[in-house]
């Protein structure tokens, strides 16, 4: 009877909570309910932390140079598309990049708006394959519980953002965070291709530099909402929610970069590069060990 009693509470819960949601998202794929996406997470860190490795325990790891490079530029094309819908739906459209509210009407602006949120919350799934790839190659050591983390909470926590606030202040870390995988995943996919290819990675150099500069816009743009007088955003818990995320990777790229730069720049190269890859190894992106196809 109590079980009963707690299951009903937490259904009457949910469907007061849910009440708030966007209608016009309801129906889309994966947007039903949180269960279809949460099943799916569950079982992409049981196949990267437990059942990949066993299954790969006894084997060579797989050769996929052909399947990274298609994959890697795949995204880069993704990406791209994904930043020119953030442009064209609001951010380069009338968005003011200060108090920018969820438009919830049925303009096809606004659906387009709403139809973006939900293909950047969809290509965190694709983005999964990242793990993937490095289980199937054995290369276990990238598989760090920050990767896992962040390939995890990232598409469990945009369901709530496309279900609720498709749109807003809210949607410029992800248009930000397009821009860098456009650059990210072109030198990933340049890397894989092969020695030949590293003359044109010249500017390997510049790729902490970037990321770290995407982490300090995505906080200062956030922050303002907490010194605007009147900014009537419609769910204030994003807010914070971005806010603190954008803190704890600028920190850990704060912390990389002083470990890497101030006190590691004495260090042999060889331990600089070991430096590098466990500082960077699985932040933002999940990818940031920028030698991870070679």
């Amino acid at each position: 009877m109590e079980f009963f009693n707690l299951k009903t509470s937490v259904a009457r819960i949910y469907d007061e909570f849910i009440q708030n949601a966007d209608s016009r998202t309801e129906q889309w794929l994966l947007m039903s309910s949180p269960l279809p996406q949460t099943i799916i997470i569950a079982a992409y860190i049981y196949f990267v932390t437990s059942l990949g490795p066993r299954l790969m325990e006894n084997r060579k790891g797989f050769d996929l140079k052909g399947v990274l490079v298609v994959y890697n530029f795949s995204v880069v094309a993704l990406s791209l598309y994904m930043c020119y819908e953030y442009v064209m739906s609001g951010w380069g459209t009338g968005y003011s990049f200060h108090c920018d509210l969820v438009d919830y009407s049925d303009s096809p602006q606004a659906i387009r708006m709403a139809a973006t949120c939900w293909l950047y919350y969809f290509s965190k799934f694709i983005e999964m394959l990242d793990t993937i790839f490095f289980v199937l190659r054995k290369k276990n050591s990238q598989v760090t519980f920050l990767h896992v983390y962040h390939h995890s909470i990232m598409p469990f926590t945009w369901w709530f953002g496309v279900r609720f606030a498709a749109g807003g202040l809210g949607t410029f870390h992800a248009f930000l965070n397009c821009i860098v995988h456009v650059i990210m995943y072109t030198y990933y996919g340049l890397t894989a291709m092969g020695p030949n290819y590293q003359k044109y990675l010249w500017w390997k150099k510049y790729l902490t530099t970037i990321q770290l500069i995407q982490f300090v816009m995505v906080t200062t743009h956030i922050s303002q909402y907490f010194f605007m007088k009147d900014c009537p955003y419609q769910f204030p818990i994003f807010i914070y929610i971005i806010g603190l995320y954008g803190l704890i990777f600028l920190f850990l790229f704060l912390n990389f970069w002083y470990h890497a730069y101030t006190k590691g720049k004495r260090l042999p190269n060889v331990l600089q590069a070991q430096t590098w890859a466990h500082h960077t190894n699985g932040v933002m992106n999940g990818n940031v060990d920028h030698d991870k196809y070679q």
